[in-house]
Parts: structure tokens; C-alpha cells; sequence
């Protein structure tokens, strides 16, 4: 039975949001979603009234909401938490923040890092030479870094060279012995004295789904004997002076904070033996990992973790500043590259529900008239006589039946109408045992029924493709907070599962986030006629755009950039259209125009003339729509 008094507080508790969205996410007092961008409580705005109002542009759903000031925020957080710590430690060094391009390389997610970094001299670091163009092409502080990272060609090196003759503070990282060679090289031919930073392939190890980017078998860096052959190599060269920079990263979202300090006490021995044999290292780059509580529950689960970004930063500082004290070097200055803590959190996917799967015949109720087979009156039976008392020996009877009618429908012995009454008998014992178990009556649930809610939900269909918006859910299992943007003063009636709209048995959503285990379904309202009703996908900022694929063709949703001003206005500050059928087919090298326009193929003849031309009308009219469904 439905709860009589709903709040809004309830909704709150079901969905997590308190939890998970760090004081950028709230509920209002009309039941819609609400986003605090700057964490200031007078400065917020309603997310279904954005939704309404990007939808009277001719905007739709599936779209993707940006609030650049929730980058700003979180810039200003991390380098605030490294500021708080260093001047509580008394830490010699200075921090500097680089941005990994490669977390988000959307123009205006770079742009709004440069502008709201610049006071801190944030800079970017790049992966290849795409991302390198674009951190080149930035408005970056002269004292921000540069860093480049990832395996590099000479073309790759050229460009970094130059822009350091160019007066940019631009630092190549060594990854493997093979590019020192090529660096100093490409470096003697320009006549460019190079800032290297070298990778160190450290022992210590992440926690998490990336734990495996460290330790022996790490992808990239330098094991121990390398880095000393480096510095043998630049000393000779008389260029020790050019290694500015040692760097190491453990894995992308770092669940647990004493991977950190362990890493961090390995990297700062290393850093501090290296000064000792007289390599001038200026900064110790902690690299990237810093984590995003996803699902709210601050522990080491792959999708939260059990540390704040206060408690990072200390860590990080405190240790560093220890191993120091105890080799008697100089505290270098520290780097990271937080790139998912700073963009995660900006971006959220608003998706429309178009329609519901009902697997488990909840419209359907079955009365007998006494004429129907056996088999079909002893379900009947056990739907009628299952208690509290009798449960487990019931519903086995209940699979056994089952199992029995479709045997003897499979011999011709029912009829296709039996057979129907027969599954809707036993999803109708189904759901008396799931109301038996949610009896207060009932202390103890046995294992064998404990996944019954996942067989019982709904499935509704979302107007989106999972493979664009969230290919980390489909690929690697990370779970992403869900939950309706409006209607959260009625308590929600369906337990159900989603459905995206592609043709992949593997485009949808039964895990989700809970606190204290993954859900199989999740609570929400049931659609009701005529009216739409929309469920946001939160926390998609970093790694989702790029990843994102075009199965099925579906291209990249609507795209709003949205900033609140003072008294809870917003202002919808940019918009990025989707993309077309047309856009879609070109990228798998399809001319459109020549598509439409061509007879068919193996048919020398149009049996209807009218057919033909209003079919050439309408494929015409679709080239120029977006590819999701126009609803």
C-alpha cells in the first residue's frame, strides 16, 4: 500500500541524493529536481523548469545538461584543499592543479577549467596531439604547465619543443627509455633546452576498477633501473637540470585513501634518492585518481570512496613532507591531474520514459470458470493458498506447475489461451510471495527468494542510447545515480529496470546505486498518459562524452549550457543542436543526398509512383532530424 503522507524527504532518502550530490542536487518544494551550481543556497534553479524551457525552443529530450559553474566549484575546491593543507603543515613547496584534457575535451568544459583556474596557474595536460593543440590554444596563465604525457612520435615532441622555445612552461614526461633518445634530439636540432619529467612505474598500487595501471605490469612508466639510465644519460649530456619533474599515477578513482599514502611515502623516497645523487627535480606529480563518490556511500567500493578531497589533499601533503624531513631534501612543489573529480559532477542526462514492458502480466488477473485443465486449476490453487506459514513449499509447487504447463503445451495438449492463463497464474503467485516478504511478519527471508524483486520489475523504455550517454555503465559496470526530476511529492509504484531504445539486449540499466549494496531495480513513477516523464542520469562529466559510441547510429543528444544567476534565475548560456541522420550517416561514410536521391537498387521498376515520391519526401525530411524518437 502506498505511504499517506509522501515528502519530498522521503524522496531524498529513497533516491540517495543527500548522499551523492555534495550539496549540487536537492529537491524543492514542488517536487523537482534542483540544481545549488556554487553550493550557495541562494543561488539554485529547478531542472524540470529548464527542461520545459529548452522544450519550448524545440529542444528535446534525450539531452545533456551542463552547468560550467560546477566546474569553477570544483576547481576552486581541489586548490583551496591543497592551499588549507600546505599552510596547516607548514609545506615548503607550492601546488599546482593540471587538467587531463582527455577526461572531457569539450571546448567549453576546457575553456571554463582555464578561465576559473587561472588565478590558481592551472594548467592541462595532454595525451596526443590533438589535445596537445588544444591545451597550446588555451588562454593558460604563463605560469601554468603543460604536461605531455602518453606515448609520443617525433611530430608530438616537435610541437612540445617549440611551444617551450615559445615561452610556454611545457614539460614532456619520458614513459618508456625510447623517447629520451628522440627528445634530445628533436631538442638539439631546435637548440631548446627540454623540461622532462620521468614516469615512475611504482610498486604501490590503486584500489578500484584501475587498480592495474600501477605496479609491475603498469602500462606506462619507468621501472627503477630505466629511470637511473635516464638520469646517466642526461648527466653525461650535462642536462640533469632538464629533469624538472617525477610522475606517477596509480589508477583512475581511487576508492581507498591508504593507496594513496602508500604510493605517495614510494614516490617521495624515490623523488628524495634522486636529489640526493644531484637531480634538481622541482615537482613531484602525484598524478590523477583523486575519486567521485558515485553512489554516496563513502567506503571503498568501485563506485564511491572513503575519503574526502580535504582528506586527499592533506594526506597527500602531510606524507610528502615527512618522507622529506626524514632525507633532508628541499619539499618539491606538488602536481596533480584531478580531471573526474573536477567535471563529473557538471553534467547530467535528461532522458524522456516512452513506454513500459510488461514482462510479468500485472494488467491481467485470471478467473477460472471451472472447465480449464488441471494443471491450470492446481496454479489457481496455489496462487489462492500460499500464506506466511506455507511460502517456501507453495512456491516450489508454483515452478513445478509451470514447468508442467509448458510441457503439456509443447505435446498440443493446451491451447495458446491455457497457456496465457497459465504464466499469469504464476506471476500472480510471484507477487503475493514478494507482498508475503515484505510482511513485518516474516523475520527471516531465504536466499533462494532474495532476487525476486529483479525477476518481478518493470521495464520501462528510456528515449536514449546508453551506448552514447553512459558507455562506462554498459562496459565496465560503473553505476551512476538515477532518479525523476519532477513528481518526487508522489511516492513511486513501480520497482523497475530501463530499457534504452537500441537494438542491444545489452542497452539498459538493472544495477544501481544504493548504500549499502547495488540495487537490481529501482523505484519510480509509473507514466501517466499524455504527459511526459523524465529521469536524469547524474555524475556523467568525465569520460562519457568521448566514449561514448554510435551504435545503431545514435549520435550525441541535445546539449545545453545552463548558469544561475542571482534570485534563482537561469539563463540557458549556450546550446550545441544533436546530431542529424544525416551527420550520422557521413560518419560511416554514406553521402547522404546520394542515398536519398538514387533509385533502388535491384529494382528496375517503381510499382507506385506516389509510394516512391512520398517515401523520397520523407527519408529527405528525416536526414535533418536528430536520430532518438521524436516523441
Amino acid at each position: 500500500m502506498p505511504m499517506k503522507h509522501w515528502t519530498v524527504q522521503d524522496a531524498a532518502t529513497l533516491y540517495g541524493i543527500k548522499e551523492w550530490g555534495n550539496g549540487y542536487f536537492s529537491i524543492n518544494g514542488k517536487g523537482h529536481l534542483e540544481v545549488t551550481p556554487t553550493r550557495d543556497e541562494n543561488l539554485c534553479a529547478d531542472v524540470y523548469e529548464i527542461v520545459q524551457a529548452l522544450r519550448k525552443k524545440g529542444i528535446r529530450t534525450p539531452l545533456t545538461l551542463r552547468f560550467p559553474q560546477i566546474i569553477a566549484d570544483r576547481v576552486t575546491e581541489v586548490n583551496e584543499a591543497f592551499r588549507k593543507a600546505i599552510f596547516e603543515f607548514g609545506y615548503e613547496g607550492h601546488y599546482q592543479g593540471v587538467y587531463p584534457v582527455k577526461t572531457n575535451q569539450t571546448k567549453e568544459v576546457v575553456e571554463e577549467i582555464t578561465r576559473a583556474g587561472s588565478k590558481y596557474h592551472y594548467g592541462l595536460e595532454a595525451g596526443s596531439k590533438p589535445e596537445l593543440i588544444i591545451a597550446l590554444s588555451m588562454d593558460l596563465h604563463p605560469e601554468a604547465m603543460i604536461l605531455c604525457n602518453g606515448y609520443k612520435d617525433e611530430a608530438f615532441i616537435r610541437m612540445a619543443l617549440l611551444a617551450r622555445k615559445a615561452g610556454r612552461k611545457c614539460l614532456i614526461t619520458v614513459e618508456k627509455m625510447t623517447e629520451l633518445p628522440l627528445i634530445l634530439k628533436v631538442a638539439k636540432e631546435l637548440k631548446v633546452e627540454p623540461l622532462i619529467g620521468l614516469r615512475a612505474k611504482l610498486n604501490a598500487q590503486g584500489s578500484g576498477k584501475w587498480e592495474t595501471s600501477a605496479g609491475d605490469h603498469a602500462k606506462f612508466g619507468l621501472t627503477t633501473r630505466e629511470i637511473l639510465d635516464a638520469v646517466e644519460v642526461l648527466g653525461k649530456k650535462d642536462l640533469l637540470g632538464s629533469i624538472q619533474e617525477l610522475h606517477f599515477h596509480i589508477g583512475s578513482q581511487i576508492t581507498d585513501i591508504r593507496r594513496v599514502k602508500a604510493a605517495m611515502k614510494e614516490a617521495t623516497r624515490i623523488y628524495a634518492k634522486l636529489q640526493k645523487m644531484g637531480v634538481p627535480i622541482k615537482y613531484l606529480n602525484v598524478g590523477g585518481g583523486l575519486g567521485v563518490d558515485y553512489d554516496g556511500s563513502k567506503t571503498t567500493f568501485s563506485s564511491s570512496m572513503n575519503y574526502t578531497v580535504d582528506q586527499y589533499a592533506a594526506d597527500v601533503v602531510y606524507t610528502c613532507k615527512e618522507i622529506c624531513g626524514q632525507e633532508q631534501v628541499p619539499m618539491p612543489d606538488l602536481l596533480s591531474e584531478s580531471g573526474r573529480a573536477i567535471v563529473a559532477y557538471h553534467q547530467m542526462v535528461v532522458v524522456d520514459i516512452i513506454g513500459l514492458i510488461d514482462t510479468t502480466h500485472t494488467k491481467y488477473k485470471v478467473e477460472l470458470t471451472g472447465k480449464e485443465p488441471q494443471i491450470l486449476k492446481e496454479l489457481a490453487y496455489t496462487r489462492d493458498n500460499m500464506s506466511v506459514k506455507n511460502f517456501s513449499e507453495m512456491f516450489n509447487d508454483a515452478i513445478t506447475q509451470k514447468d508442467e504447463m509448458l510441457t503439456l503445451f509443447n505435446l498440443g495438449y493446451l491451447s495458446l489461451e491455457d497457456r496465457s492463463k497459465g504464466e499469469t497464474l504464476f506471476w500472480e503467485v510471484c507477487r503475493k510471495l514478494n507482498k508475503l516478504l515484505g510482511s513485518k511478519s516474516l523475520k527471516y527471508i531465504p536466499e533462494e527468494f532474495r532476487d525476486l524483486n529483479k525477476s518481478l520489475a518493470d521495464k520501462l523504455i528510456a528515449n536514449f542510447s546508453i551506448f552514447q550517454s553512459m558507455p562506462d555503465h554498459w562496459a565496465i559496470e560503473q553505476l551512476f545515480p538515477v532518479m525523476p526530476i519532477h513528481r518526487l511529492k508522489e511516492q513511486p509504484t513501480l520497482s523497475t529496470t530501463l530499457c534504452d531504445i537500441t537494438c542491444d539486449s545489452d542497452g539498459k540499466m538493472e544495477k544501481f546505486i544504493d548504500l549499502k549494496d547495488v540495487r537490481d531495480e529501482i523505484p519510480l513513477h509509473e507514466p501517466k498518459a499524455n504527459e511526459p516523464y523524465y529521469v536524469a542520469f547524474f555524475l556523467t562529466g568525465a569520460y562519457q562524452d568521448i566514449l561514448g559510441m554510435r551504435h545503431n547510429l545514435f549520435g550525441a543528444p541535445n546539449e545545453a549550457h545552463v548558469v544561475v544567476n542571482e534570485d534563482d534565475e537561469f539563463k540557458i548560456q549556450h546550446i550545441v543542436a544533436a546530431d542529424t541522420v544525416e551527420d550520422m550517416l557521413r560518419t560511416v561514410h554514406y553521402d547522404a543526398e546520394t542515398l536519398v536521391g538514387a533509385p533502388p537498387k535491384g529494382r528496375k521498376v517503381v510499382k507506385n509512383a506516389d509510394a516512391a515520391a512520398a517515401l523520397k519526401a520523407v527519408m529527405q525530411e528525416q536526414l535533418k532530424l536528430h536520430t532518438y524518437l521524436e516523441t
